[in-house]
């Protein structure tokens, strides 16, 4: 097999395996990463055909992996930034990664994770929100089960720490409703078991 066939056949595997990541998780098709992946196969393997160099296949991936999920690869970084409490700097990622123009469900894992960081800092009414906004336009579909459930889980604890309980509530069976499987459900549930306990409990204080 000639090197140039060789790298456009790596590239389209690497195409159809993400594109079909992207839509189990429920993302939706990214034709903007169909595009991006085609145009860097089409130059790779045309340098490739007009010249006598041809690029490592491994290498080739790890280039198609880096432009392709250029913002999420930010937002890993911004979140191992943000677990290390280094506020500043997992907001500049963030930042960066909203400015690489991601597509639609990139942009929203970035918006999301912004919320979330405003929460870690204490800007319950930032966090709220962006959050909220998110949801709003996961109704477009390009937001998947796992970060959606996400986003409810924290938009719950935001409204908790705001004091606002009916919204916590709320918030949190949406997380069951959303991905009843997922870790944020299970925390979700014991959220709403402690919820209900200490709602008895303040009723059966209350009685005579």
């Amino acid at each position: 097999m000639t090197p140039p066939l060789l790298l456009a056949l790596l590239g389209l595997l690497y195409i159809l395996v993400f594109g079909g990541l992207m839509f189990l998780r429920q993302e939706g098709i990214s034709a903007r990463f169909a595009i991006e992946a085609s145009v860097i196969v089409i130059i790779v393997a045309g340098v490739a055909q007009a010249t006598s160099f041809a690029m490592n296949p491994a290498l080739f991936l790890i280039l198609l992996h880096v432009i392709t999920m250029r913002a999420r690869l930010l937002v890993d970084l911004g979140n191992a930034l943000a677990w290390r409490k280094e506020w500043v700097a997992a907001a500049r990622a963030y930042a960066v990664a909203a400015r690489l123009w991601p597509d639609d469900a990139s942009r929203l894992i970035v918006r999301m994770n912004q919320g979330v960081l405003a929460l870690q800092r204490g800007q319950l009414d930032d966090a709220i929100a962006g959050l909220r906004q998110v949801l709003a336009e996961a109704a477009s579909g390009y937001l998947g089960a796992k970060h959606e459930s996400a986003c409810h889980y924290n938009l719950a604890v935001a409204y908790q720490k705001k004091g606002l309980d009916a919204q916590a509530t709320l918030e949190f069976n949406a997380v069951l409703d959303t991905w009843p499987a997922s870790e944020y459900a299970r925390y979700a549930s014991i959220a709403l078991e402690r919820r209900r306990k200490a709602g008895a409990g303040d009723s059966a204080a209350s009685q005579p």
